[in-house]
């Protein structure tokens, strides 16, 4: 099972049951502690935009659905505009009964009001998921919740999470995703809030190619840099006939590309440092002549022997 196949079937999960316990999951991440834990979903408020349906009970000529103007406002029948942004709708539903009272409308009125539409409800979920965009946070919406509506990550999602929340963009939190089945029940699962932003940062990705057992890209986590030996054992490691003491690692840099030759040989034996390899890294492994026409010369040695046994197994 492929590592997006499981996180999307625990995000499945997740958005049925989403109060997981906090605990940090990474150096690079912020420990939310006990009282995030803890953390309750923030009450739905009005928002311009918003789309309201007022009922005054056996009045129908004042009940009725109103959009919230730009300036936070509904205008409705008798009492005129009423400032309703900012508030809840229970809170909205009393402001309005107190006009209709204070102005000798109605004696004892009985109003409720319902937030039809959400225009300024949602969050924005970008970049490494299937669906990026903004998804309504009503109710107990969670970091789990939000990636299950966006489709889940991708395939080169790294395991950073930035979270933003607006109203304290200067202060990022960073969260790690949890890489297996027993980590997700350990899950940083915090609650996302109207108009917060959720970045699914993407994987570093370093080439291994040349004479390598399995040559291609391999994903790594940007903030969980990898070693020089750890990308060739991704590759499978070398082969019979890798020259090692003539490898070649190829860097972006600012002036362009870096080009540093390694001895391998030399890592191997402890007698140089094994260095860190960063995202868009090149690890090139030529192959040696000398062992290329060893190599092939003696599997034809063995061919032909072979042959020649099995001739005369029947002369």
């Amino acid at each position: 099972m492929s590592r997006r196949l499981a996180l999307s079937i625990y995000l499945l999960l997740a958005l049925a049951c989403s109060g997981f316990a906090q605990m940090p999951v990474s150096p690079h991440s912020q420990n939310l502690g006990s009282a995030a834990a803890n953390q309750q979903a923030p009450a739905i408020t009005i928002g311009p935009g918003d789309s309201i349906v007022v009922t005054v009970f056996d009045i129908s000529e004042l009940s009725g659905e109103f959009r919230v103007s730009q300036t936070e406002q509904v205008d409705m029948p008798l009492i005129g505009k009423v400032n309703v942004a900012g508030l809840t709708a229970d809170q909205a539903a009393s402001e309005i009964q107190a006009k209709l009272k204070s102005g000798g409308f109605v004696l004892h009125p009985q109003v409720t009001v319902l937030i039809a539409q959400y225009a300024t409800q949602g969050a924005n979920v970008m970049g490494q998921v299937s669906r990026p965009g903004i998804y309504p946070t009503l109710g107990s919406r969670r970091l789990l919740d939000m990636l299950t509506l966006a489709g889940g990550v991708t395939n080169a999602a790294g395991n950073l999470v930035t979270i933003i929340h607006r109203d304290d963009p200067h202060h990022p939190v960073h969260l790690a995703l949890a890489q297996n089945a027993q980590g997700y029940k350990l899950q940083a699962n915090p609650v996302i809030r109207p108009g917060d932003t959720i970045v699914v940062q993407k994987s570093g990705i370093v080439y291994v190619l040349g004479d390598v057992q399995r040559p291609g890209g391999y994903l790594i986590d940007n903030n969980e840099p990898i070693s020089l030996m750890e990308a060739l054992s991704l590759a499978g490691g070398d082969t019979v006939t890798s020259d090692i003491r003539d490898v070649r690692l190829i860097r972006k840099v600012h002036s362009g590309k870096e080009e540093i030759t390694l001895n391998l040989k030399k890592v191997y034996l402890g007698k140089e440092a094994d260095i860190a390899v960063n995202d868009g890294d090149i690890l090139y492994i030529p192959s040696s002549n000398v062992k290329t026409f060893v190599y092939r010369g003696f599997n034809g040695l063995v061919t032909t022997a072979n042959t020649a046994v099995f001739a005369g197994q029947y002369y």
